[in-house]
């Protein structure tokens, strides 16, 4: 083989390495990013679903997030828009924590069976403390202030 001809190959060899090395980190930054999906987001609600119309429901104690009848015991609600998930663990007991997953920062969607759930890496969290359950997180969820006030539930 010639001088020119190994230079030839290993430079296709070269390339063929890059581009398999670039496809796999582009697999691997794709799998760690959020989704678009509609998985879980049965319980996702935009602000103002709690009864009240967009620009209504800031007086005292904050902007309205819900009716607490809208909560469901032993589940909870994942407010997008306010990165907040509200959770009833108990009947009458209401719980916030940020929704932001303090793995890698995602947003968690589904909340069932006193357990809020990441969907990115299937990290879990306890409803009634927002202590992690599951990994791969291993901090718990901020909790958030919240008030209830007759039926509605306020961001403090």
């Amino acid at each position: 083989m010639s001088a020119t001809q190994e230079r030839r190959s290993l430079l296709g060899r070269r390339t063929v390495v890059v581009a398999v090395g670039a496809a796999g980190a582009a697999a691997a930054l794709t799998a760690c990013g959020g989704s678009d999906s509609s998985e879980g987001s049965d319980t996702v609600q935009e602000p103002g679903n709690g009864g009240e119309s967009k620009g209504e429901g800031k007086g005292e104690g904050g902007e309205v997030l819900a009716a607490a009848s809208d909560i469901p015991e032993g589940g909870g609600v994942v407010f997008a828009e306010q990165k907040v998930v509200v959770t009833q663990p108990r009947p009458g007991e209401f719980k916030a924590f940020s929704s932001t997953c303090t793995h890698q920062g995602c947003a968690v969607k589904d909340v069932s069976a006193g357990t809020i759930t990441c969907p990115c890496h299937n990290s879990t969290f306890d409803a009634a403390t927002g202590s992690p359950t599951g990994g791969p997180a291993t901090q718990p969820l901020p909790a958030r202030e919240i008030t209830v006030e007759g039926d509605a539930i306020r961001l403090a």
